[in-house]
C-alpha cells in the first residue's frame, strides 16, 4: 500500500521548479517521446490491420471460400445438404474454369475463364455488388461477363462481341486446331483488384465444358462459408466430407501475401517499440538527475524516520506517473489519428499535391484504418511494463543513499 506521505512527497517531486529546469526538460521529452512511441505504433497497427482486413474482404468478396475439387466421383450437391456441411455453409455452388487467349482486333492477352450456371452466378457476391453494371441473369450461351479494368484495357463495352481462343483443340484433317468462339459482353464487374478485374472473366458453364472439352466429373464445387473468417477449422470439416478430394481455401490462394502481411507488421511492432524504450530510457536519466537534485530531501526524510521501502515507492512512482500519463497520452493521439487518418491523407495529398497511398500499387481507393482493442491493450502493457523496468534502478539508488554523508556538507 502507499501511505498518504509517500503520495504528498511523489506529488511534490512532480511539480516542476525553476531550479529543476534541465530535470524539468528530461521529463517532458521522456513524456512526448513514450506519448509518440505509443501513438505511431496504435496508428501504424491499425492500418495495418485496415489493410489486412479489406485485402482480404476484398479477395474473399471475389473467390470461394472453399474450393472442392473431385479426382474421380462427380460432385452432386443434393447429397451434401444431409451433411455438417450445411451448418458452416452459406452456399453451395458448381463451377469450373480454364485458360483461354481473348483477341479483340490487334490486340490480345490471357485470359482465366470461370464457369457458372446462371442461377448460380447471380448469387455471387460481386455480381450483387454496386458497382456491377449489366444484366445479372445473363449468363447463357455466347455471353461473357468481364471486369471493368479489362474493358479499359481493350476499349470494350457492353453489348461488344470478342474472339476467345481456348487452350483446348479440335481435331481436323490437318491436324489438332485451337478452338474459337466469339461472346457477346453481357456486364461488366468490379472485384477493387486489378489482377482478377483483368484476368479473369465468367461465361456459363455448360458453355465453358464445351469450350475446353471438360466432363462433368471435371466440375468443382465452391463453397461459401457463413464465416470465411475461421477458416481453418472449418476446412478439416470439408476435409472430412471429402476424403479423396482436393480441398483448398482462400488462405491457401493467397498464403504467401498473408504470411508476408504478417512478417511486415510484426517486424513493424519491433521497429517502432524501440521508440519507446528509447524514450524509457530518458525517464532513467531524469530520475537519476532528481536524485541527486533531491539528495539533502532524502537525508532528512530518513532522518526523520522515513524507510527505505518508502523512498524507494517515491522515486518508483515518480517514473511510473511520467509513463503511464504518457501511454495514456499516446493511446489517445494514436485512437485519434487511426480515426481520421483519412482525411488525413486527404489533407496532405491536396496541400503537398502528392500521392500518398496510390490505388494502383495498393489496390484500395482509400487508406484503411481498424483499431483492435487487443492491439492496444499489448501496446499500452508493453510501454508500461517498460516504465516499472526502467524506474526500479533509481528508485534503489535512491534508498542507499547515506544520511550523513548527504547532510555533511549542508
Amino acid at each position: 500500500m502507499i501511505s498518504t506521505l509517500e503520495k504528498e512527497i511523489t506529488f511534490r517531486f512532480l511539480k516542476a521548479r525553476k531550479k529543476d529546469g534541465f530535470l524539468n526538460v528530461i521529463s517532458i521529452f521522456s513524456f512526448i517521446g513514450i506519448g509518440l512511441g505509443v501513438a505511431v505504433l496504435i496508428i501504424v497497427m491499425s492500418v495495418m490491420n485496415g489493410f489486412r482486413t479489406e485485402l482480404i474482404n476484398k479477395i474473399v468478396g471475389f473467390n470461394s471460400h472453399i474450393t472442392v475439387e473431385p479426382y474421380e466421383e462427380i460432385i452432386e450437391i443434393d447429397k451434401l445438404k444431409k451433411t455438417n456441411l450445411n451448418l458452416i455453409s452459406e452456399n453451395l455452388i458448381l463451377s469450373n474454369s480454364g485458360e483461354s487467349i481473348i483477341i479483340k482486333k490487334d490486340k490480345s492477352k490471357g485470359l482465366v475463364l470461370r464457369g457458372y450456371s446462371r442461377k448460380d452466378f447471380s448469387t455471387l457476391k460481386i455480381i450483387n455488388d454496386d458497382t456491377f453494371v449489366g444484366n445479372k441473369n445473363g449468363l447463357i450461351e455466347n455471353y461473357i461477363s468481364i471486369g471493368k479494368e479489362l474493358s479499359f484495357t481493350l476499349g470494350l463495352k457492353i453489348g461488344d462481341d470478342i474472339t476467345i481462343m481456348s487452350s483446348s483443340g479440335i481435331e481436323t484433317i490437318i491436324g489438332s486446331l485451337p478452338k474459337k468462339k466469339t461472346f457477346t459482353v453481357i456486364s461488366l464487374f468490379e472485384s477493387g483488384l486489378a489482377d482478377f478485374d483483368n484476368n479473369i472473366a465468367f461465361i456459363n458453364l455448360d458453355t465453358l465444358n464445351e469450350f475446353f472439352n471438360l466432363d462433368k466429373k471435371d466440375t468443382n464445387l465452391e463453397i461459401y462459408l457463413k464465416n470465411p473468417q475461421n477458416i481453418e477449422d472449418q476446412k478439416i470439416v470439408v476435409q472430412k466430407i471429402f476424403p479423396n478430394d482436393f480441398v483448398y481455401s482462400w488462405a491457401d490462394m493467397n498464403s504467401s501475401l498473408f504470411s508476408a502481411l504478417k512478417v511486415e507488421r510484426n517486424v513493424m511492432f519491433i521497429i517502432l517499440s524501440l521508440i519507446i524504450i528509447v524514450a524509457a530510457f530518458n525517464i532513467i536519466s531524469g530520475l537519476t538527475i532528481l536524485v541527486k537534485n533531491k539528495t539533502r530531501d532524502i537525508a532528512i526524510l530518513k532522518s526523520i524516520g522515513v524507510l527505505n521501502k518508502s523512498i524507494i515507492k517515491i522515486f518508483f512512482l515518480v517514473g511510473v506517473i511520467i509513463g503511464t500519463s504518457a501511454t495514456i497520452f499516446g493511446i489517445l493521439l494514436g485512437v485519434t489519428f487511426s480515426l481520421y487518418v483519412e482525411n488525413l491523407r486527404q489533407f496532405l495529398s491536396n496541400v503537398f499535391n502528392i500521392s500518398l497511398f496510390p490505388e494502383e500499387i495498393y489496390f484500395l481507393s482509400s487508406m484503411p484504418s481498424e483499431i483492435n482493442p487487443t492491439s492496444i491493450f499489448f501496446i499500452s502493457l508493453c510501454s508500461i511494463l517498460i516504465t516499472i523496468l526502467v524506474s526500479i534502478f533509481p528508485a534503489l539508488k535512491a534508498a542507499k543513499l547515506d544520511p550523513i554523508k548527504a547532510l555533511k556538507y549542508e
